[in-house]
């Protein structure tokens, strides 16, 4: 605990990058925090979900998407994260069972302007499994407003297949011609997710070409810190592995930093994916508040 903490004030310390003149500041992570399943035996959540939760509560992210999220699970979040409110429900039966993708927004941060899901298939509008998925798959969505200086956020979370091929390269295109049809003037880009894919994969170079996005990891450059492997297995240490959890920026945004949190605590993991955290800049609106204003022109 000793190890996280000390990353965790780190990273919530001074900034890699000096401040610009005028924008706004927002961490945002993706989490797959593994389904709680009795099968897991020694990782199992109730074993794991203090250490987890408390991960989350030191990096104060203010949108976060969460992955594999069960009912029992999505409570313990919900009550851990008072400050947050939820956005998102399960992929079966009525949207209401079954694993969530929610996305969590930090209530002093953001005002909530609309929110939403849709199934990653032909039929998006309803409970469906689309092409060759093994599992019905959601995307989390939230039209988000910052308070005081009115920057505007579309944020996205999913979580791909991780068996159909097809499946993800449709699932891309389609959050593709999603974000083309209701992303609103203004608003900055940020999607979320454990995408069962690399950065290389095809799936994931169309929902970079077709839906005017880049890697949040690339973007940071020499700030970009932590591990290359995301997927875990459990293991504290993993020996081979890939990044297939990733932030997606759309243009206009710079990154701060960007960090997968590859830590254990005396050889313990929270989850089988380590947390992907970004610290992004975003830009102003035209009508942001005269305070803001005043502070983003009185220098670096």
């Amino acid at each position: 605990m000793i190890r996280l903490l000390a990353l965790a004030l780190a990273l919530l310390s001074a900034p890699a990058l000096a401040a610009p003149r005028c924008g706004a500041d927002v961490r945002v992570m993706t989490y797959n925090i593994r389904l709680d399943t009795p099968a897991d035996g020694p990782n199992r959540w109730e074993l794991r979900r203090d250490l987890l939760l408390a991960q989350v509560d030191l990096l104060r992210p203010a949108i976060v998407g969460f992955q594999e999220v069960v009912p029992g699970q999505l409570a313990d979040l919900e009550a851990a994260l008072p400050g947050h409110v939820r956005i998102g429900g399960g992929r079966d039966g009525d949207g209401t069972a079954g694993e969530a993708s929610p996305l969590f927004v930090a209530r002093a941060v953001f005002a909530v302007r609309a929110q939403g899901q849709f199934w990653l298939s032909p039929t998006p509008d309803k409970t469906s499994r689309g092409w060759d998925a093994a599992f019905p798959r959601i995307v989390t969505f939230a039209h988000l407003r910052r308070r005081g200086d009115g920057a505007r956020v579309l944020a996205l979370n999913t979580h791909w297949d991780h068996v159909g091929t097809q499946a993800r390269l449709e699932s891309a295109r389609q959050i593709a011609r999603w974000i083309t049809a209701n992303r609103q003037r203004g608003e900055a880009l940020v999607v979320l997710g454990d995408f069962n894919a690399a950065l290389a994969e095809p799936s994931l170079q169309a929902l970079l070409a077709e839906g005017g996005l880049r890697d949040a990891r690339a973007v940071a450059g020499r700030h970009a810190q932590g591990s290359s492997i995301s997927f875990n297995a459990f293991q504290a240490v993993p020996a081979k592995g890939a990044l297939i959890d990733h932030v997606l920026t759309g243009p206009g945004i710079a990154v701060r930093r960007w960090h997968a949190l590859a830590e254990h605590f005396d050889g313990r993991v929270a989850s089988d994916h380590f947390p992907v955290i970004a610290d992004l800049i975003l830009p102003l609106r035209g009508n942001a508040s005269n305070s803001a204003r005043a502070a983003c022109q009185g220098g670096d």
